[in-house]
């Protein structure tokens, strides 16, 4: 019997888990409303005033091709995983000097991760698999 419910109760968690990354990623996309005045991300996503951001946790800063990078962003050479682009995001001249990026930052951390999420959903191509 313990094990039964020790097998409901994990087989919750787990539904749980996958509920709540869905609704996570949906709350990022309200969040990625802020973005939008200088970046684009889907199929049809193309380089604006700030480059795209499909594929954006797969790839090192400067290396979205057709977009003209800072020299710091260029140098930078990071890796966007969730910790620096959490670092990032919220205050991006401070993490990057020179970067061309102008925003105050995104400081609350439920709306950092519900956005990540969002973004994750993006491949490279733009389409969500």
């Amino acid at each position: 019997m313990k094990t039964a419910i020790s097998c409901l109760v994990a087989a919750a968690l787990v539904f749980a888990a996958d509920v709540a990354q869905a609704q996570d990623a949906e709350a990022g996309q309200r969040v990625f409303a802020q973005c939008r005045a200088c970046h684009q991300v889907g199929e049809n996503a193309r380089n604006g005033v700030g480059p795209h951001l499909n594929g954006l946790f797969q790839r090192k800063t400067g290396e979205v091709a057709g977009y003209t990078y800072s020299e710091a962003n260029k140098k930078a050479s990071a890796e966007w995983n969730d910790e620096y682009f959490t670092r990032y995001i919220a205050d991006p001249r401070g993490v990057m000097p020179g970067t061309k990026m102008v925003y105050a930052g995104l400081k609350n951390e439920k709306q950092v991760k519900d956005l990540i999420a969002f973004l994750k959903q993006h491949g490279p191509d733009g389409k969500k698999p």
